[in-house]
């Protein structure tokens, strides 16, 4: 069962990062996509997020983009909010990626700081707002220094969050104590961008996540918010820690878009793990510690060890 949207939440609590599938020889499987969105859909997530980073965004292209927002909006309906990445280096390139992405069907856009130039705060300001003022979709902000080298700061964050359009964030910074503060001063709905920070999130204010995890695990992330809300903390811990060997195993070498088509293909929803350049594909031993993993969280039998002969 999916948590409804509210102000506190715009698009639910637990949103999928999802991976776009392709075939071997590299082009976008839209049939596999429905597959996955329904079966992440069904898990229990709210939203879906669509050509970010995990989705491969930099070695996607506008059609391909557009016509992902259609499948995938065609297979969840109403069922969850859908959001699309318009994120870029160059602001006009942004806004038509914005632009293509409500045509297409979308329910809202997420947009990155622009990576690789490293505006001033007023440029990233003006660039937010430019996607922004674009189309009428509401837009979630996805900080992470860590990929685009700029941080948002307090006074842009309130300059931004002044713009009626823009009512979320991804935060990537790790930094939580921030988070709860520019959450408390903009009213803007926080949502985790790390996997391992969803309790502190919500322990602190937050709305959510927007996880990669949640390939495998976004049922147990729904509960863990549903716990927490309700006041069972306990619970909600240990129901966490349940997650963590998929967390660890995504997250663990930073490669989260290739760990993740692993979860997927290991699940059984694609039959590939195929990225593009300059992403590599899971090799077959990251491929088996996904599988380890997933047994561990008890997503998967864990496989029988043969018996001892005799002597």
């Amino acid at each position: 069962m999916v948590l409804p949207a509210t102000p506190a939440r715009p698009f639910g609590a637990v949103l999928t990062a999802m991976v776009t599938p392709m075939r071997p020889d590299g082009t976008v499987d839209l049939a596999a996509a429905a597959r996955l969105a329904t079966r992440l859909v069904d898990d229990g997530n709210d939203g879906l997020v669509l050509s970010g980073t995990t989705g491969e965004s930099p070695t996607t292209h506008a059609p391909e983009k557009a016509e992902l927002v259609r499948a995938v909006v065609d297979a969840v309906g109403d069922r969850a909010a859908v959001l699309a990445g318009a994120g870029s280096n160059d602001t006009e390139h942004a806004i038509r990626m914005a632009v293509q992405a409500a045509e297409a069907g979308a329910d809202g856009l997420l947009v990155v700081s622009p990576y690789y130039s490293r505006p001033s705060q007023d440029g990233l300001y003006r660039h937010v707002a430019a996607v922004a003022d674009a189309t009428p979709l509401p837009v979630m902000l996805y900080d992470v220094p860590a990929r685009t080298g700029v941080r948002i700061s307090a006074a842009t964050y309130g300059r931004v969050a002044a713009h009626e359009r823009v009512v979320a964030t991804k935060d990537a910074t790790g930094d939580v104590y921030a988070a709860a503060k520019l959450a408390a001063s903009t009213g803007l709905a926080f949502y985790s961008g790390d996997d391992g920070l969803l309790l502190p999130f919500l322990a602190h204010g937050g709305a959510g996540i927007v996880s990669v995890a949640a390939h495998a695990v976004g049922g147990r992330f729904a509960e863990v918010v549903r716990r927490f809300d309700a006041g069972d903390h306990a619970g909600a811990l240990e129901t966490f820690l349940t997650t963590t060997p998929v967390i660890d195993a995504v997250n663990g070498g930073g490669f989260q878009a290739v760990m993740a088509k692993a979860v997927v293909e290991v699940l059984g929803v694609t039959d590939n793990r195929h990225l593009r350049l300059p992403n590599v594909a899971a090799s077959e031993e990251e491929s088996a510690l996904v599988r380890d993993a997933l047994a561990a969280a008890g997503l998967l039998p864990v496989a029988a060890t043969p018996a001892t002969p005799a002597p």
